[in-house]
């Protein structure tokens, strides 16, 4: 299959191109040329801008395209206008940021979506507008290739390049040992994805001409906090110890959800990390070990810079000024 990615070099993109590769797909990326631009040389390189300068794009044709960083209705109605006649699947990753922050447990691809407040080509995206921003993407894409699209909506994603660290900081904290803040009902539910599996699941797809919305997140059974950072303290061999903090503590003292503190949402959002994935993994949709997404996330993470310092999470601080205020409550 000849693969158009558009950018390919960051995260999801790199999964997704490293795989195609070893798939034998002959692999198109194309980008601006700012991330990592010296990697995969056996893909071919293409440098412009999706919302400017697309040029390179001219007189050429794939047999797909996956567009991993389209984040506003018009980044995607450039991208399926110009490549309108060159290619002949697209799948566009959207976010199930899609479905409303109070949404229930069990929303699946059918369920009511986020609506933007306001008029589009003035809205930014910010983490407001990010979900709604990503359902006007979705209708863009459909409105011009509805016989021809695949939308993934992925949950959290996770593992090796993950700039965003709102999986890594677990890993990484629990590893550094110590006694650790660990929020909310330890029976909480959590989801995510690791981009391997993601992009897996993706190229599938596309290599089969599916079409259709899926939501992807996982695991297959259902995964608590507890779990997670137990196996986190499993695979790193830590004696680090948890002192699981609740919610009304955590929302007093103005601790940030999911980033701040990753993986963590209040109980009232029931249904952030509860939603129905039965049909992409129906059709084929698997998860690697939890222990094994660990241990890849470890194992990159120790390739970074030494004084790297991770973009979600609580600091060393911040974490020991929770903790001696939750213990001098308890005494209260």
């Amino acid at each position: 299959m000849r693969l158009l990615i558009i950018g390919g070099t960051a995260f999801v993109g790199r999964h997704l191109a490293e795989q195609a590769l070893a798939r034998d797909h002959a692999v198109t990326l194309f980008n601006r040329g700012r991330t990592n631009p010296g990697i995969l040389p056996q893909a071919e390189h293409l440098t412009g801008d999706r919302n400017g300068d697309l040029a390179a794009l001219r007189g050429r044709s794939w047999d797909a395209v996956v567009d991993t960083c389209g984040y506003h209705p018009r980044d995607v109605r450039h991208m399926a206008a110009a490549l309108d006649g060159a290619v002949g699947h697209y799948t566009f990753v959207s976010t199930l940021s899609v479905y409303p922050d109070d949404a229930p447990a069990g929303v699946t691809e059918a369920s009511p979506v986020a609506e933007l407040a306001g008029d589009p080509e003035a809205t930014e995206v910010s983490g407001e507008s990010y979900g709604p921003l990503k359902v006007l993407c979705e209708r863009a894409l459909l409105d011009r290739w509805s016989g021809a699209a695949l939308v993934v909506r992925p949950g959290l994603i996770v593992g090796p390049y993950d700039r965003s660290d709102r999986f890594t900081y677990w890993p990484v904290r629990i590893a550094r040992g110590g006694e650790v803040l660990a929020p909310g009902d330890h029976d909480a539910p959590v989801q995510f994805v690791h981009a391997g599996d993601l992009a897996a699941f993706m190229l599938d797809l596309a290599e089969q001409g599916e079409t259709g919305i899926f939501n992807a997140a996982g695991p297959a059974d259902r995964l608590a906090m507890l779990e997670t950072l137990a196996t986190c303290r499993e695979v790193t061999g830590s004696a680090a110890r948890l002192t699981w903090v609740d919610d009304a503590f955590l929302l007093d003292q103005s601790v940030g959800a999911y980033v701040e503190m990753p993986l963590w949402v209040p109980a009232s959002y029931e249904g952030f990390s509860a939603v129905d994935c039965r049909k992409a993994i129906a059709r084929g949709l698997r998860f690697r070990p939890l222990a094994q997404t660990v241990h890849e996330t470890l194992t990159w993470h120790a390739t970074r810079p030494a004084d790297t310092t991770l973009r979600a999470g609580l600091s060393s601080d911040r974490e020991a000024e929770l903790l001696a205020l939750w213990h001098r409550s308890r005494q209260e």
